[in-house]
């Protein structure tokens, strides 16, 4: 476990462990550490992790790893390297967050015209004199529809922004984390061996 000057008060680290520094990183990205996408697998662990701690937390990553690769330049770029990638992806989230706000606004605006022009044409239809039930199930047809067209423009403005706030939250608290890198003390060999 982490040794309490490792940890701040109050926090429960996400630890993750691995032989060498370039496990952490997407392996095809060109950059260097500071300006690379974090491996796939890694970013599902840490969010996961970071999830399920208290919202309002700070949150500490402790990467353990060789004494050797702790040693390395790059191993000074980890930090930075996580910052970077998580504050872009919440900067992700937020063009994903006003892309969709637009979308519900503009689908809010149509679905409205709709309604508006189905409710006219409801009350046309029940105004012929010859029309009767007929007359009448139009008009309501054309209220439901009316009411239908605003259906996914509600779902947006009421529901579906919430996991996209989220998640920029998640992501804003990830690139203020504390990442830490820790060496991993192989286990000794029993004696006699």
């Amino acid at each position: 476990m982490v040794s309490a000057d490792e940890r701040r008060p109050g926090t429960r680290p996400i630890e993750l462990r691995v032989r060498e520094i370039g496990q952490l990183f997407h392996t095809l990205d060109p950059l260097p550490y500071r300006e690379r996408d974090l491996d796939r697998d890694v970013e599902d662990y840490v969010t996961a992790w970071a999830g399920e701690l208290p919202q309002r937390a700070p949150i500490d990553i402790l990467i353990r790893l060789p004494a050797r690769e702790r040693a390395r330049e790059a191993a000074g770029h980890v930090s930075a390297a996580f910052r970077n990638y998580f504050a872009y992806r919440s900067q992700v989230a937020g063009w994903e967050l006003r892309a969709l706000l637009r979308q519900g606004r503009t689908a809010l605006a149509i679905g409205l015209a709709v309604l508006a022009v189905c409710i006219v044409a409801g009350q046309i239809a029940g105004r012929w004199p010859a029309a009767g039930y007929v007359g009448r199930y139009f008009q309501e047809g054309l209220i439901i529809v009316g009411w239908v067209a605003n259906w996914r423009p509600i779902e947006i403005l009421l529901y579906d922004w919430w996991p996209l706030a989220e998640r920029r939250r998640l992501y804003r608290r990830l690139a203020e984390a504390r990442v830490s890198l820790l060496s991993d003390n192989p286990p000794e060999a029993p004696p006699g061996r």
